[in-house]
């Protein structure tokens, strides 16, 4: 039996994963990712192609193609949040703000 002596460091993320990679916009691509998720299980979940959501939506196709392939760069928040509105009428959006944490170690030191 061969033994494997593999080191591994678990790091815990931050919950945002493009911050933990060091993205510059790292709060709003995960926003982005977090519109798209919930524009894709919708269509998903209603077994919509990209065309019949474009019908039903008067979205363009290419934009439901983009964000079912998670090229995201070119959506703003608030164009991501219309879509949205667009395929479910019932859509509440809640922000919460809080202090980044080396934010508030960085004030500490000082």
């Amino acid at each position: 039996m061969t033994e494997h002596n593999d080191d591994f460091e678990l790091v815990h993320g931050s919950g945002n994963a493009f911050r933990d990679f060091g993205r510059l916009n790292a709060n709003i691509e995960q926003v982005r990712a977090l519109l798209a998720a919930k524009i894709i299980h919708i269509l998903n979940e209603r077994g919509l192609s990209t065309r019949e959501a474009e019908r039903l939506t008067g979205v363009a196709h290419t934009e439901f193609s983009r964000i079912r392939n998670a090229r995201l760069s070119r959506f703003t928040l608030d164009r991501m949040i219309s879509i949205l509105g667009k395929l479910d009428n019932d859509i509440e959006v809640n922000l919460t703000f809080q202090q980044r944490q080396h934010a508030a170690q960085d004030q500490m030191h000082v």
